[in-house]
């Protein structure tokens, strides 16, 4: 038996899909849409009953892919009984979707949850009474506590053995009710099931049902005046029906103008200024959890004094400081990793080209992915919970306005966000936009911001430009320019692809509530193995390529020096590209160019391709960044041919050049296109050359900086005064038509 799961979003209806289904559940995609398809079973007393949890949505109509998803979903694949999940503490809302969902040809069961909220109020919903006006069984449940659950199942289970007739509430409005009449006939005649369902979208002119049968609907909007908002009559319908039937399910005190809780907390963080800097607050205490190395600032007050020969307890909890909990647990991973892959390296005969692919390319690939996946985890725990709380959706609310003007909604800003931590995830959280041409703008933007894997780079090139005094200005300095790309370039995008104003943003706030351990930890569990599936196999796959590339001549033989392999006599040919940008010069130039596009595997390989080419052990990358200038790779960056200007557009290009590969993965993912994925890539390298060499000869000419400033000046002058000439010729003419 399969059972579909639908309902409003925030109705409960994903905590309810994983107390039934638990750790049976897993998470895909809809074929040809970036929306989550989350199947599971339940399975109690013998019973094996397959969970479809269809995408929150508000109606049935097309106007979003969930909608679309929901509804071909209930009418092609006909599921035996639809639970149609329902937000006791808000019915009119809620029972909108149901007056829809009750016109198909399917078994319904109608579950009110969040019974648990109203009896907190002092309230009751009559499970009886709303079974009487809609014909259906009526369960009372609480997902969150788990209450009323194997009863709903029960009523499931029963219902689907009773076959059942769709039936509409606004088929008896006078102003359509003929036309529904004459609409069922046609459609009966073609012996067309769900007649009740497809008659009024018929009437509604609906773009899906016309697409499917268009005779019928043709023939149905000919009796239709053209002049009159059917779709509009029928929502009006559906409200009244449910206003007048459904007004008195609900009893017990009503709460009036008595704030809720909820509201009281509101009013402090949706506040119009204080909003944005507490969730700043609030974001700055999460990756402090997650990634800081001075946890409780203990380390800048001098309160721990510095080991000078550190031990293995040290390396992991710190040196000075206190770790924070994410970088305790990535140093545990890390140490176990290279312990294991040192002796997966000992296992491995010496001098044979193999060992060198397992042991550099394979090994070193996966592992620098998985020392990765604790900090992950605990930054998805942390997101997870202030997700399940309710609080995410305020944040959507509050950064609205400011995104709105890039062509973005607020839903864009987390993802974005997470992008600090990890590309990965970010780009993952992209599915929760229901908007495409937001889903893949975002997508665009995502690696501009900095992530963690970048951190290396910017560390060791601060300690060598700046001799290991004001490096942190230069990791500043990173950050801030990925974010001033991602502005422009979303305004850019915005005026030349991706048109138009961003989509409506409406949103139901859900009740502030604790989430409940169960469902955290699946949601974990499942963003782990979706994490692995997808980022580990193409770290695999993608360094056996890289390091064919970079240890095999165009003879097919092993090389020790990498200028001599494939991708080292590639870069030499083709340096003279990267010339404008300044690292491509000079003897080592072609040296520079290897280690960024290592860098397309995992950011962490830049520094140590540069520090191999200077004939540097991997250990020797481990020395404080205070003391990189004595060390030969100190030597090579600051003899660069192009000076100081030409590291910083290296580091400018690996900022915006294409993510690892585990990264442009997560994209593909969710782009679901090779045509946009491939344009996607293009877009990161013309983005990352230009903004390196603009970084490089503003560097080495400052001249240039103020002619680009006098053309952006010229530009928003011509600008200011093009829109006042148009305002002008619109106000005079619309003075003459007066």
């Amino acid at each position: 038996m399969k059972v579909a799961l639908a309902g409003n979003p925030n109705c409960g209806k994903t905590t309810l899909f994983n107390a039934l289904t638990g750790s049976t559940a897993h998470v895909g995609n809809w074929p040809g849409v970036t929306v989550d398809k989350r199947e599971g079973q339940y399975r109690k007393k013998g019973a094996r009953i397959d969970i479809v949890d269809l995408p929150g949505i508000y109606s049935l109509s097309p106007y979003t892919p969930e909608e679309v998803v929901s509804r071909n979903f209930i009418i092609d694949d006909k599921p035996d009984v639809i639970v149609n999940v329902v937000d006791s503490t808000n019915l009119e809302r809620n029972l909108y979707l149901t007056t829809q969902i009750l016109e198909l040809d399917r078994p319904v069961v109608i579950a009110l949850n969040m019974t648990d909220v109203l009896q907190k109020r002092g309230q009751k919903a009559d499970a009886g009474k709303l079974s009487e006006v809609f014909g259906v069984p009526v369960v009372e449940i609480s997902a969150l506590q788990g209450k009323g659950l194997d009863e709903m199942m029960r009523a499931a289970a029963k219902a689907a053995d009773s076959p059942r007739k769709g039936a509409s509430v606004v088929d008896k409005v006078p102003a359509i009710a003929a036309i529904c009449e004459s609409a069922r006939e046609k459609y009966q005649s073609a012996g067309i099931s769900d007649i009740a369902f497809r008659s009024v979208k018929a009437i509604e002119n609906d773009s899906l049902e016309k697409a499917k049968h268009p005779r019928i609907v043709e023939a149905v909007r000919r009796e239709c005046n053209d002049e009159v908002d059917y779709e509009a009559i029928v929502a009006d319908a559906r409200y009244k029906f449910i206003a007048d039937r459904c007004k008195d399910v609900v009893s017990g005190k009503k709460e009036g103008v008595k704030l809720s809780k909820s509201d009281k907390i509101d009013r402090v963080l949706t506040h119009r200024i204080w909003g944005i800097p507490l969730f700043l607050l609030i974001m700055f205490a999460v990756f402090h959890l997650t990634f800081s190395e001075d946890f409780l600032y203990l380390g800048a007050m001098g309160a721990i004094p510095e080991v000078a020969e550190p031990t293995l307890v040290n390396d992991i909890f710190g040196n000075g400081a206190i770790n924070a909990p994410g970088t305790i647990l990535f140093n545990l991973m890390d140490i176990a990793t290279s312990k294991l892959g040192e002796v997966i390296a000992g296992a491995m005969p010496e001098g044979v080209w193999y060992s060198s692919l397992v042991n550099d390319g394979i090994v070193g690939g996966v592992f620098s992915v998985l020392s990765f996946i604790p900090q992950i985890l605990v930054l998805f725990l942390f997101l997870s919970i202030l997700e399940d709380s309710g609080y995410m959706a305020r944040v959507a609310f509050i950064m609205d306005r400011a995104f709105r003007k890039f062509g973005l909604s607020g839903k864009s800003f987390l993802p974005l966000l997470m992008c600090f931590g990890c590309a990965v995830p970010g780009i993952m959280a992209t599915k929760t936009l229901e908007d495409d041409k937001e889903r893949r703008m975002t997508i665009l933007l995502a690696p501009f911001f900095s992530c963690g894997a970048k951190l290396p780079i910017w560390a060791a090139f601060g300690a060598i430009l700046f001799r290991g005094e004001h490096s942190d200005l230069i990791v500043y300095s990173m950050y801030i320019l990925g974010i001033a790309v991602a502005i422009v370039s979303a305004i850019i995008l915005k005026k030349l692809v991706f048109k138009g104003e961003a989509s409506p943003f409406i949103m139901e706030l859900p009740e502030y509530h604790r989430p409940q351990f169960r469902n955290t930890m699946v949601h974990l569990w499942q963003k782990l193995k979706h994490y692995l599936f997808r980022a580990a196999t193409i770290i695999a796959g993608a360094t056996v390529v890289i390091w064919f590339l970079t240890n095999i001549s165009f003879t097919f033989k092993f090389v020790e020096d990498q200028g001599d392999s494939i991708l080292g006599q590639i870069a030499q040919v083709f340096s003279w590209l990267f010339v404008p940008l300044g690292f491509g010069m000079g003897e080592d130039g072609w040296k520079y160019v290897v280690a960024a596009f290592s860098g397309l595997i995992a950011k962490e390989m830049v520094v140590s391709t540069l520090g191999s080419f200077a004939g540097m052990q991997d250990d020797a990358l481990e020395v404080d960044t205070d003391q990189l200038l004595s060390t030969a790779l100190g030597a090579m960056v600051s003899g660069m041919a192009g000076g100081a200007p030409a590291a910083f557009a290296f580091m400018a290009f690996n900022l915006l050049s294409v993510p690892c590969m585990a990264a442009v993965g997560a994209a593909y993912g969710e782009l679901r296109s090779g045509k946009r994925i491939w344009g996607a890539v293009g877009y990161w390298m013309l983005v990352a050359y230009v903004v390196s060499a603009l970084v490089y000869w503003i560097g080495t000419y400052w001249w240039i900086s103020l002619i680009l400033v006098a053309i952006v000046a010229a530009a928003i002058g011509i600008k200011i005064y093009v829109d006042k000439t148009k305002q002008k010729r619109l106000a005079g003419g619309s003075e003459r038509g007066k």
